[in-house]
């Protein structure tokens, strides 16, 4: 009854079921790692941004990497801006997905290491050829408080073209080829600016990082795993309806029994 199973049909559809259910119980786990992976990362950054702040230099120091845990630190620092190697940073977006600048200060601490300090987002307010008009930083020795952040590499951001850019423009982020630009010790990272705001509202601020949201990974592992439970149930249905079709069939292929005439 069961011999249809070895024809070729069924052998590929067999095959066929047996690669899906290892398939989709893997794609089920992947979501669940991108689930958990949101989950710890979420906590992460509520905690980092709930934590006091601390001063930058005792998180960070010259050449020093930001680590995954020192992200989104909030750290201090005393000292003053240094408006005159004041850059920008190209094809920046805002919360409306506005494309500009970022104004990325360095700040002159009291013994005279550098902390770049990321003031926020401004408009592309004229050619791309040139500097933009910058919202003058404070004058005089303040206190600024933001979150630390690594620097930026072209491997994680996809970066690639470096060069040739305007004067005082660049496209990544980097303490180290800061220090180099300044002739000066530069911490590692930098600051998203929170406090003091500007007057003028601008800069705009940066906005604190996504860590609400956990995403629909969950719900897709479940979707993945009864896509799963649902091939081989399937199977099942096929088999009994293609032995029932066949049983019919062979009822209405055999002859009736004529009775016996005495």
């Amino acid at each position: 009854m069961y011999r249809f199973l070895l024809t070729r049909q069924w052998v590929i559809l067999t095959l066929i079921a047996l690669v899906l259910i290892p398939t989709m119980i893997e794609l089920g786990f992947w979501q669940l790692h991108r689930h958990e992976h949101r989950v710890a990362q979420n906590a992460q950054i509520s905690k980092a941004l709930d934590a006091k702040p601390v001063p930058a230099e005792r998180l960070t120091s010259p050449g020093h990497a930001v680590s995954h845990d020192e992200r989104y630190r909030r750290v201090s620092a005393k000292g003053t801006y240094d408006t005159e190697h004041e850059v920008v940073v190209r094809r920046r977006t805002n919360s409306d997905e506005e494309i500009g600048f970022h104004v990325l200060t360095p700040f002159v601490l009291d013994d005279g290491k550098v902390l770049l300090v990321n003031r926020g987002w401004i408009p592309a307010n004229g050619p791309q050829t040139v500097f933009p008009k910058v919202p003058p930083a404070p004058k005089g020795e303040l206190t600024v408080t933001g979150r630390l952040m690594a620097d930026e590499t072209s491997a994680k951001s996809g970066i690639k073209d470096l060069q040739g850019l305007p004067d005082r423009q660049i496209m990544l982020i980097s303490s180290g080829q800061q220090a180099h630009s300044l002739g000066k010790q530069v911490l590692g990272g930098y600051i998203e600016l929170t406090s003091p705001e500007p007057a003028s509202g601008t800069p705009q601020p940066i906005g604190e990082p996504e860590h609400g949201d956990i995403g629909p990974h969950m719900a897709y592992a479940v979707q993945w795993w009864l896509f799963c439970a649902g091939v081989p149930i399937g199977w099942v249905i096929l088999v009994r309806r293609e032995v029932r079709d066949r049983a019919a069939a062979a009822a209405e292929s055999t002859p009736e029994a004529t009775p016996a005439t005495v």
